[in-house]
């Protein structure tokens, strides 16, 4: 809700809207005051000392004065607006310092936020005050003025005004009221009114926003990269390492079994190969959950296969994906396959679940459905939300559609260029 929502509802004056108000145009002396009193020492003694060339670096650091000042009122812009400001500056283009400086020099920002620096110093911060003093100390003022007075006081109101008897005083208080409110409303639209010169001098431009976005969006998508490479390494390091020693172990367990006569060492072995057997068959589980061989090696569809194979549930099957897609949306969409494919197992009750894989154009699309009792929630924590956090880092979309009853259908599509035509994969529809 903003401000001028606020000043139209009824029971304004008893929220606390008009105090945040009061707080935010009061506090801004404590920037503005600060900034205006460095900002002239620095000129004083940058000019001073600029003909022995000291005072130089002093004077060019003025330009980067409004950055930290920026930072402090965005935060401080909660007290009256509730929606978060961002943060206009992208990361520098290099690490160090001199990144960091050459980066700022040149955006559009750091000129803003200098702009809007010298406008709170001279200008914004002494109007501030003097609004809140007209909207709040001059109403107190009279509502308290019969306080001195009665002791044989006076209260001075404004230069050349003030109240000396206690016929004035008790005049004084209803006016102190009806201003107290008219104070009220004076405040909170100077607060929405600074605030919004604020919001407009100090957050991200649309073409600024844009490039944030895409930083962040190319980003998330390089970390997910960089995981997808990291799983697919720990696979390649446990197949061909821990798994090859665990098979040789087991193997030597075998054999030196029927070597040995039935006993008590014959015993020890046998239950030594077992468990060499079990723990061969856990490290199997575990490598397929990282990474399956059979994404890496046969694609999207035959994992997918593999993984409706597995599941205790009958799939159905239709899959039309022709040759390989990219390493990123193979091994999101067969993650999702996998994660549904185990919320169908566990909540959904059903009898027989569907799977419609199709890449069309440059969009892969996926349906995972169920006959079960429907009443899917992602809030119930069943991983949905999960889901839909992986595919947004790859620009992908999740629709949900589960009313109570069922039927539960998930779709899903992921951004997906046209994979090179190969001769080893074509067309497959699977009952």
């Amino acid at each position: 809700m903003d401000a001028m929502t606020a000043l139209r509802r009824r029971g304004f004056l008893a929220s606390a809207r008009p105090w945040r108000s009061l707080a935010y145009l009061v506090t801004s002396s404590v920037p503005g005051a600060l900034v205006l009193t460095v900002v002239v020492a620095v000129l004083l003694v940058g000019g001073t000392l600029s003909s022995v060339l000291v005072g130089l670096p002093m004077l060019a650091a003025l330009a980067f004065a409004g950055i930290p000042v920026a930072a402090f009122e965005r935060w401080r812009l909660r007290l009256v607006d509730a929606a978060p400001v961002a943060d206009p500056h992208r990361a520098p283009d290099r690490p160090g310092v001199g990144g960091w400086l050459a980066t700022r020099i040149r955006e559009a920002a750091t000129w803003r936020e200098l702009g809007f620096t010298l406008l709170l110093a001279i200008v914004l911060w002494p109007l501030d005050l003097a609004v809140a003093a007209a909207g709040a100390a001059v109403p107190f003022a009279l509502l308290t003025a019969w306080m001195p007075v009665l002791s044989g006081g006076r209260r001075g109101l404004l230069p050349g005004l003030a109240i000396h008897t206690p016929a004035q005083a008790l005049a004084a208080v209803p006016a102190g009221i009806v201003l107290l409110a008219g104070g009220a409303y004076l405040v909170t639209a100077t607060a929405a009114a600074r605030a919004a010169l604020t919001r407009r001098l100090l957050a991200p431009r649309p073409d600024e926003a844009a490039r944030l976005l895409a930083e962040v969006t190319g980003s998330r998508a390089r970390l997910v990269s960089a995981f997808e490479a990291e799983r697919r390494r720990i696979e390649r390091d446990l197949h061909d390492g821990a798994q090859q020693r665990l098979v040789a172990v087991a193997t030597s367990l075998g054999l030196a079994l029927l070597d040995l006569a039935p006993g008590p060492a014959a015993d020890h072995v046998a239950h030594a190969h077992e468990q060499a057997r079990h723990a061969l068959t856990e490290l199997r589980e575990l490598i397929h959950g990282i990474h399956p061989q059979v994404l890496t090696q046969h694609g999207l569809p035959a994992a997918i296969q593999d993984a409706a194979d597995r599941s205790p549930i009958p799939v159905d099957l239709s899959l039309t994906i022709q040759g390989r897609l990219p390493a990123d949306a193979e091994a999101t969409g067969y993650f999702v396959v996998c994660e549904a494919l185990a919320n169908i197992a566990r909540h959904s009750g059903a009898r027989r679940a569907w799977i419609v894989a199709e890449h069309r154009g440059d969009t892969l699309h996926l349906e995972i459905g169920d006959d079960g009792a429907g009443g899917a929630d992602p809030s119930r924590g069943s991983g949905l939300t999960g889901l839909s956090d992986r595919l947004a880092v790859v620009g992908g979309t999740l629709a949900l559609s589960s009313p109570p009853g069922g039927p539960t259908s998930l779709n899903v599509e992921l951004p997906c260029p046209k994979p090179a035509p190969s001769g080893s994969s074509s067309p497959r529809t699977a009952p």
